[in-house]
């Protein structure tokens, strides 16, 4: 029971939540605090949330404790309490293709909904006929990078297209890319000579003025090639400081993904980026399958998994991390109870 608890304790990182809630407390503490409620309010359930496992942890005293508080472990990455920002690219294939985009990003703004998180369409682009070629979601919740980061890659649909009048089955694939929003928080400096700024009119809502002015904003990292684009707010100032933290959060997972794969180099192992490696597939006809590739999760029914329901398939991904998590604290409690 003592092990157990203080593997959990590891898993949990109890020390850091105690440390991130006296932060978040000193921030509530500020003047104006209240003056951005919607911030306020995200700030004032992250706090609760943070205080509610320390305690639950500080209180368990039984095994059936420490077996509901495992499953809040699946969400102990640094960054998993986080909103996220999902964004999504059709592939190749057009009209179909884009299509397919959408379905995904109608799926994920349902399954914020059920969440109980508020989303945002920070940009959009359509397509030609129909679909969309790109979409970017801002999903604020708490643990909302915990539940969605399992969803990066690439989803491949089956089905029989419904824009060609010779029924034939198509095969179409969509790139889902999620980050979280580090806010103030992305340790990166962007130099002006590498920042290309473009604006554009906004094409989504927000009011007549976003509808008829060039308030949306482009930036392009020319290094690395980032571009992060935002049309939701109300002027061009705030896409622009909007899109800046969004930049900084994918410039900060980009050079964690760097170290990754130096790492992984150095260990000789090899993960191949092709666009064809899917992580998901969605077959809709002949049959109904929704199949993910890592986990070996099934369901028979992708009608409710589109409709925003992919719960059980995020639970498996979470729970195949959960368990080589725990096999790897196992080892270093072991490792250091050698040295002691």
């Amino acid at each position: 029971m003592e092990l157990r608890k203080e593997k959990l304790g590891e898993l949990l990182r109890i020390e850091e939540k105690r440390g991130e809630a006296k932060v978040l407390e000193a921030q509530m503490a500020e003047p104006g605090f209240w003056h951005d409620h919607q911030k306020a309010a995200g700030l004032s359930q992250h706090l609760n949330a943070v205080n509610s496992i320390i305690e639950r942890f500080q209180k368990a005293e039984s095994d059936e404790d420490i077996s509901v508080l495992e499953k809040e472990a699946m969400f102990s990455g640094e960054h998993d309490a986080k909103n996220a920002i999902l964004s999504i690219h059709a592939g190749a294939g057009g009209t179909e293709a884009q299509d397919w985009a959408e379905m995904l990003e109608r799926m994920y703004l349902r399954y914020g909904e059920k969440k109980g998180w508020s989303s945002e369409v920070l940009d959009t682009t359509r397509g030609e006929e129909a679909g969309i070629k790109s979409a970017a979601l801002a999903l604020n919740g708490y643990n909302a990078y915990g539940h969605l980061k399992c969803e990066a890659g690439v989803h491949r649909l089956v089905r029989i297209s419904p824009y060609d009048a010779d029924k034939a089955r198509h095969t179409s694939f969509a790139l889902v890319e999620v980050i979280p929003d580090l806010g103030e928080n992305a340790q990166v400096d962007i130099d002006d000579k590498d920042l290309r700024v473009d604006v554009y009119r906004s094409s989504g809502k927000g009011g007549q003025s976003v509808n008829t002015t060039d308030s949306a904003v482009r930036l392009t990292h020319i290094p690395s090639g980032t571009v992060v684009a935002v049309q939701n707010e109300r002027s061009q100032l705030q896409n622009k400081e909007r899109a800046l933290k969004i930049l900084k959060s994918k410039l900060f997972q980009l050079q964690l993904a760097e170290r990754a794969q130096e790492n992984a180099e150095l260990r000789g192992e090899h993960k191949s980026a092709e666009w064809g490696n899917q992580i998901r597939s969605y077959v809709l006809q002949p049959y109904q399958q929704v199949k993910d590739h890592r986990t070996g999760y099934t369901s028979s029914d992708p009608v409710k998994v589109l409709g925003g329901h992919p719960d059980e398939f995020v639970e498996a991904c979470l729970m195949l991390n959960q368990k080589s998590k725990i096999k790897m604290t196992i080892q270093k409690y072991k490792i250091r109870r050698k040295d002691v």
